[in-house]
């Protein structure tokens, strides 16, 4: 036999979820040719524009040449027909020679100032070229294992590696489609600016605490028709590069406190056909099998012990006597002889409530 219980309880919600970099750069290549070096460490922690790979610049390099040689040569063309519109223009005023041939000198000019413009051009391409044949890293984050290796043919298509920005690192986990609506309103405050997020507790996959709390960022946009979820996005501080993308993580956050709640131990209640009963003593030490409405299921510290706890909403009050062992065995209207009893205790957290009753 134990009391209902009456206390304050922080009210728990627990998932599943997932790590993902904050930001992955794939990393390619933005010209053709032969992989020369490898010029960072695989795993490492690389600094943006940091140089990662070189490919073979030879052929970047003689175009570069050819450029600039095809600018000198239109740059002189254009010297040329400078020369001969101002030497025609003076002649063409006195008649010493024709209009069109001073039409036909100016048109050279125009054309050959455009000439040197596409000349110009070619050369900047080919810089640009040529310095794309050392790939630098965009971002800074954790480099991944190299796809390619040297002396491979690369061309804009092929894959490097990758780079995960980790600090800070997202966690996407799936909530239900009624856990959402709960936290629905304060999703939009938060989102609005109204509110402040409560703090997110990540459990790795070793059963260790991750010392950092994490935030909420934001809710997809829709819910998976298939699984009837919405992923979620939190977001927690990841200095050390201890988290990588793709860990576990269980994701708690309190969702509330409920103030004077009803607790009795769940062994001392007895589901049938979706209800649910209590037997309670009476002062007479007479059994009353009495119908309750139950809520979350809880983990309370009792003492030095933590007990397994179910939330009852109603049908019981504060203090009453209820039955914990051999529940099966009473029946309404049996005098028992009740003796105290305790809450078996569980290595669960101390309070969860991520499931519920109905």
């Amino acid at each position: 036999m134990t009391e209902v219980l009456q206390q304050n309880v922080p009210i728990y919600f627990e998932w599943i979820g997932t790590t993902e970099g904050y930001v992955n750069a794939q990393i390619r290549p933005r010209v053709q040719g032969s992989l020369q070096s490898r010029d960072y460490k695989e795993g490492s922690l690389i600094k943006a524009g940091q140089l990662m790979f070189s490919i073979d610049p030879r052929e970047y390099q003689a175009a570069l040449n050819q450029a600039v040689g095809d600018l000198g040569r239109a740059e002189a063309n254009l010297g040329k027909t400078q020369l001969d519109v101002t030497r025609y223009t003076p002649l063409a005023k006195e008649g010493a020679i024709s209009q069109q041939e001073l039409d036909n000198a100016v048109q050279a000019h125009q054309a050959n100032k455009a000439s040197v413009e596409a000349a110009r051009a070619a050369v900047e391409r080919a810089k640009l070229n040529l310095s794309w044949t050392k790939v630098t890293a965009p971002i800074t984050g954790i480099a991944g294992i190299s796809v390619a290796q040297i002396g491979d043919l690369v061309t804009p298509s092929s894959l490097l590696t990758t780079i995960s920005q980790v600090d800070p690192i997202k966690v996407y986990y799936p909530i239900s489609e009624k856990e959402y609506l709960h936290f629905a309103q304060r999703i939009r405050d938060i989102e609005a600016g109204r509110g402040k997020a409560r703090p997110l507790e990540l459990t790795l996959a070793d059963g260790r605490v991750y010392p950092e709390q994490g935030t909420f960022s934001l809710a997809d946009r829709q819910v998976d028709l298939r699984t009837g979820t919405i992923t979620v996005q939190g977001l927690f501080p990841n200095p050390e590069n201890i988290l990588r993308p793709g860990q576990y993580a269980k994701i708690r956050v309190e969702a509330e406190t409920r103030m004077g709640a009803l607790l009795v131990p769940q062994q001392a209640v007895q589901q049938l056909q979706g209800s649910h009963q209590v037997a309670v003593v009476g002062d007479d030490n007479k059994i009353d099998i009495r119908s309750v409405k139950v809520g979350e299921q809880v983990s309370v510290k009792i003492g030095e012990q933590v007990g397994n706890m179910w939330i009852v909403t109603q049908g019981l009050k504060p203090r009453e006597r209820i039955v914990v062992a051999g529940v099966q065995k009473v029946k309404a209207g049996m005098v028992v002889n009740p003796k105290p009893s305790v809450a078996e205790p569980t290595p669960a957290q101390v309070v969860t409530g991520a499931s519920k009753g109905t």
